[in-house]
């Protein structure tokens, strides 16, 4: 499957969640077989021949791709949450919104210092919330090998927020 016939399975919202918004829906990409095998298959391939210990997905979308991609790799699979809801001793990051700020934690224990570490997300718009894990990684004394992304949404910034690491985008849509 082309990336063409990949966005054709992304359904497109206007004016979601507001006026002026176009939502790129992908659950009727992960419905289809193809398409899923395809997302999976793709983010794959771009870590082709790396090191990789442990593989983050960040809340809630990343978990849909996160750990088929560490189990084909055979590596461990890190779920980074938003505030209190993982159970046992955390870290965490804030980083602000367009609106506000957030925040994000993972388990003090889940990374291991000199670990190398893939984060997977399904969309990359402003880029708060993967430079947000970035530091998370840091902090822990992970190394960040790499990220993988469904979506880009072209010209918000969110790449620039990642310069230096190696950052893959399987579709870029205009924002």
């Amino acid at each position: 499957m082309n990336d063409t016939e990949l966005l054709e399975l992304v359904r497109k919202i206007p004016d979601y969640p507001k006026e002026g918004i176009l939502f790129y829906d992908i659950t009727t990409a992960l419905q289809h077989p193809g398409g899923l095998r395809c997302i999976v298959q793709k983010m794959l391939a771009h870590c082709e021949g790396l090191k990789i210990d442990k593989v983050i997905g960040t809340e809630a979308r990343g978990f849909i791709f996160a750990p088929t991609v560490a189990y084909e790799l055979g590596a461990g699979f890190v779920p980074v949450r938003k505030p209190n809801k993982l159970p046992f001793n955390r870290i965490g990051y804030d980083y602000d919104l367009e609106y506000g700020t957030d925040r994000l934690e993972i388990h003090t224990d889940a990374i291991n210092a000199g670990e190398h570490v893939w984060i997977v997300d399904d969309l990359l718009a402003t880029g708060g919330t993967a430079h947000a894990v970035t530091e998370l990684v840091k902090q822990m004394g992970g190394k960040v090998v790499g990220l993988s992304f469904l979506i880009e949404l072209d010209g918000l910034g969110g790449r620039e927020k990642l310069a230096g690491y190696e950052c893959q985008s399987i579709l870029k849509v205009p924002a």
